[in-house]
This record gives structure tokens, C-alpha cells and sequence, in this order.
């Protein structure tokens, strides 16, 4: 096998740039192969970014969505949190959102309804991450079912949930996961791996052709490092799943074989560790998770390849006001709305 071209890199901090300003919350990016960046954002929507730099907000416009039922209008004025993002067939933007707790659609003019509100009869849950698949499917994580996530943030508590929406509606096809956070299909779309952010590992499974899951497995080391919970995933061309570890702010990949490497650390150890002692004392607050932290982009969320070449690599956060980016020594592997 060839040699990995990532063994051994090193993010240079001095060559970080920034693109965006002003953002809330840009969590999840998706790019296109023109430039153009979409992020979601708390102010209810998502961000535009041009490639000449120039950005605007779409706010979720949610009229007819939400006359159905006064289930779904208490849900909307608990707010809307747009958290994961993945472009559908046809360039609409799916939108898993983590304040209304339901499985969104919105068009590019911000007009927005919902795909799906319940599972088996019950309310979803906290969704938190959607990804459409080569068969048009739509995979979804929850997290939690407890309405108070921060309850969530516990080692004793593995509630969250995989599921699949296709021509046969929405079904739970994988669950007892500890805070179901990203996920992310291999090249040959033969696994799914699935970031456990309070399990701090990343598991996988091997996906059938009806899109059932089986084969539960840890990839890479039960435990993700010292200290920092895993949130965002992507792969490279090569085979290497990057993924960050929120609030201890460290970008790593893992390789085809499972090693891991951190590849940038901006996290402060002290608070890092107050945080990962309190975790595992089944003791940690807002407090204590605020603490903690970097400065290029606090609360690295996710990590998203684009530009023309797949090189340019972008880091998502929840704290910060921008988004990061650098070059990458290997092109990301291109996701299936890239043309």
C-alpha cells in the first residue's frame, strides 16, 4: 500500500486564514465546487459565503410548516437551531435541527418544511446530523432522547439513535449510542462510521443493502485521546478520517488501520482536564464545559474539504464568529452532491 501522505503533517498555525465574519454558531459547513461555502447559523438559518468573500443569512421562513399542528407551533417558538446540513438531490439544503428537534427542508429562498417530526409514534428526539447517501437516502443521528441535552452529557446515559429515511418512510436502524454526533459513509459507502461524542470514540458498522446496520464496532482507540469529546468527521481520498474533539479544540485523523494522530491542538490543557474529570465524576456543567476552549475558532465542531481540488480544508465551530481554513497535503474524499 502506498505510503499515507498524512503521517507526519502538522497544521501550520501561521498558515491558517479565515473566511466569514460575524457568523453564530457555524457548526456544519457544506462547500461547493464553485467556492461557495453554506454554514448553519443560530440566528436561525444558514450563511451564504461567496466565493468573492461576500456572504448573507437565509432565515428559515417557516409559515406553512407550522400551522399543522400546535405540537409543531410550541415546537418553533422554542426556536430554531440549525445544526447538521446536506444538500438534497435536488440543491435544497436538509437541515437536522437542534432546536426544533425535527428532520427539516429548507429551499434556498429560506422557505421551510418538515421532512419528519416522529418515529415510531414518538417525537424524534435531538437531532443532530443528516447525510444523504449514492441511493438518495437520508441518514440521521439523534443524539438524546432527553429534552435537556446537558443531561445527556453524562457516561451513564447511551439513549441516541441512527435513522434511516427512504421511499419506505423513517425507521430506527441502529440505537444505544452515548450522544450520537456525526457520521460518515466510507468511499464504497460499506460502513458507516459514527461519532459517540460521551463515548469518546467513533464506532462503525457495516450497512447492508436495505440500509440495515450490523457488525457494531470501535474503529481507532476506545478512548480519543486524553481529553475532548469527538463531534465532527470527514474523510480523505486516501482513507484517513479527520474528526475534531470539541471544546479541548484538537483537529486528528484517524488511519485506514485505526491510529490516531492530532494533527493541531489549540485547547487549553488545565481546563481540558477540569472538563474530562468532571465527565467521568458524572459532575459536568455548562460551567465547566464554557471554560474550556480555543481562540481560532472555539469549539471545533466539524471539518468539511473544499475548493476546486478538495484541499482546502475548513473547520466548523460552535463559539467561533468565522471559519478557519488551511491547505491540506491530501484532497478530502467528495461527497455525493459534489459534481
Amino acid at each position: 500500500m502506498a505510503k499515507n501522505p498524512m503521517i507526519g503533517f502538522q497544521v501550520d498555525r501561521s498558515e491558517i486564514r479565515y473566511v466569514g465574519h460575524d457568523l453564530q454558531r457555524p457548526e456544519c459547513i457544506l462547500a461547493e465546487p464553485d467556492g461557495t461555502l453554506w454554514t448553519a447559523d443560530a440566528r436561525g438559518g444558514v450563511v451564504k459565503i461567496m466565493p468573492d468573500g461576500k456572504q448573507k443569512i437565509i432565515t428559515q421562513a417557516f409559515a406553512a410548516a407550522f400551522q399543522e399542528t400546535a405540537d409543531e407551533a410550541s415546537r418553533f417558538t422554542q426556536g430554531t437551531l440549525p445544526n447538521g446540513l446536506a444538500f438534497a438531490e435536488n440543491g435544497d439544503i436538509l437541515i437536522s435541527n437542534f432546536g426544533t428537534d425535527l428532520l427539516e427542508v429548507m429551499k434556498r429562498d429560506g422557505s421551510t418544511r418538515t421532512l419528519h417530526d416522529r418515529i415510531d409514534g414518538q417525537p424524534i428526539g435531538k437531532v443532530n446530523f443528516v447525510l444523504r447517501d449514492r441511493k438518495n437516502r437520508i441518514w440521521l443521528t439523534v443524539s438524546t432522547r432527553i429534552q435537556n441535552w446537558m443531561k445527556a452529557m453524562s457516561p451513564k446515559v447511551a439513549d441516541g439513535y441512527i435513522a434511516l429515511a427512504d421511499e419506505k418512510g423513517i425507521r430506527i436502524v441502529a440505537d444505544g449510542f452515548r450522544f450520537t454526533n456525526e457520521i460518515r459513509l466510507d468511499a464504497g459507502e460499506e460502513y458507516l462510521y459514527i461519532v459517540e461524542t460521551t463515548g469518546q470514540c467513533i464506532s462503525r458498522m457495516k450497512v447492508a443493502a436495505d440500509g440495515s446496520l450490523s457488525q457494531r464496532e470501535i474503529f481507532g482507540p476506545s478512548k480519543l485521546g486524553r481529553f475532548g469529546f469527538p463531534d465532527g468527521i470527514a474523510f480523505d481520498a486516501f482513507g484517513n478520517l479527520w474528526g475534531t474533539l470539541v471544546m479541548a479544540d484538537q483537529l486528528f485523523f484517524l488511519t485506514p488501520e485505526g491510529d490516531f494522530h492530532i494533527i493541531l491542538d489549540d485547547g487549553n490543557e488545565e481546563a481540558s482536564l477540569a472538563m474530562e474529570k468532571a465527565f467521568v465524576e458524572d459532575r459536568l456543567t455548562p460551567e465547566i464545559m464554557l471554560a474550556a476552549g480555543g481562540t481560532i475558532a472555539p469549539w471545533f465542531a466539524s471539518i468539511t474539504f473544499g475548493g476546486a481540488d478538495l484541499r482546502t480544508a475548513y473547520i466548523g465551530s460552535l463559539k467561533g464568529t468565522r471559519i478557519p481554513f488551511f491547505s491540506s497535503v491530501v484532497p478530502g474524499l467528495p461527497m455525493v452532491h459534489w459534481r
